[in-house]
């Protein structure tokens, strides 16, 4: 069987290019999704979640030339949990609280906003570097 999570938000900073030691590009984004909805009062509410995102090989390198704090995007890949666990990774916040989040390792990234032009990167499994998949 096989999980696909679809994201459409917002860069919240400018990605972060990095290499493997193998020499293997990934790309860093921090993407934020917003939804808005009335409440049982009629008031207007809304949340953002933030979710963070690894985008591997050319698609990596790509991702960080064009795109952009703010960029619009639409991401289709998979989530990823602590292997431990099996649920979200945790964290300490800079601030001492505990924190918890779900990775997303992005199969295909497509830029939707003016930045972007509507550019689209599909990469292929081979792209997708092993230690991507634990």
């Amino acid at each position: 069987m096989r999980q696909t999570i679809f994201l459409a938000g917002n860069l919240g900073r400018d990605p972060e290019l990095r290499y493997t030691p193998n020499g293997t590009a990934m790309s860093r984004l921090s993407v934020a999704t917003n939804e808005k909805w009335s409440g049982q009062d009629g008031q207007l509410q809304e949340r953002t979640i933030w979710w963070r995102v690894s985008v591997w090989g050319k698609q990596a390198e790509n991702v960080s030339q064009y795109l952009k704090k703010g960029s619009q995007v639409f991401i289709e890949g998979r989530m990823d949990s602590d292997p431990e666990t099996g649920g979200p990774r945790l964290w300490k916040g800079s601030d001492g609280s505990d924190r918890a989040s779900y990775e997303i390792i992005a199969r295909v990234v497509k830029f939707t906003g003016q930045r972007g032009g509507g550019a689209s990167f599909e990469p292929s499994d081979k792209d997708i570097p092993p230690e991507a998949f634990f």
